[in-house]
């Protein structure tokens, strides 16, 4: 995996990967930047969502979950002293659906956590990372 960061102007950075996709990258008004777009630490934090994510989606689609919406919620607190490393961060999950089951859906988030969130696994080297989740529709019996 590569990826490429080019300063646009001011504090506003394009980044590019190999895929050929591109992200912005600004700051602050205070720091010098526009805050016309996510800053680094939000695009790790984004990026733990949308890697968690994806892992929990497949993972009920394949056990026949009647999936319709997965949403994370992510709150993190930062270390007061430089580096201002991610401390804590809690995921919570929204998942919408009809017949549910709460056991494939702890199974789902629990895998993603333990073995395939790359993100997250990297982040848990500096940071404690809790989940829970609720459900909205209808749950299995």
């Amino acid at each position: 995996m590569d990826a490429t960061v080019n300063w646009v102007n001011g504090m506003t950075f394009l980044g590019a990967s190999n895929s050929g996709h591109l992200v912005a990258m600004d700051t602050r008004i205070d720091f010098g930047g526009n805050d016309q777009a996510p800053n680094p630490k939000e695009i790790v934090l984004i990026g733990l969502g949308g890697c968690t994510a994806m892992d929990v989606v497949t993972i009920l689609r394949k056990s026949r979950q009647q999936i319709e919406n997965c949403t994370v919620q992510l709150t993190a607190k930062q270390s007061n002293e430089p580096p201002t490393v991610f401390s804590e961060i809690h995921l919570h999950y929204v998942i919408s659906g009809h017949n549910l089951s709460r056991e494939r859906i702890e199974n789902a988030i629990d895998l993603s956590a333990k073995k395939f969130c790359s993100v997250s696994i990297m982040i848990e080297k500096t940071a404690i990372i809790s989940r829970d989740f609720e459900i909205i529709g209808s749950v299995a019996k």
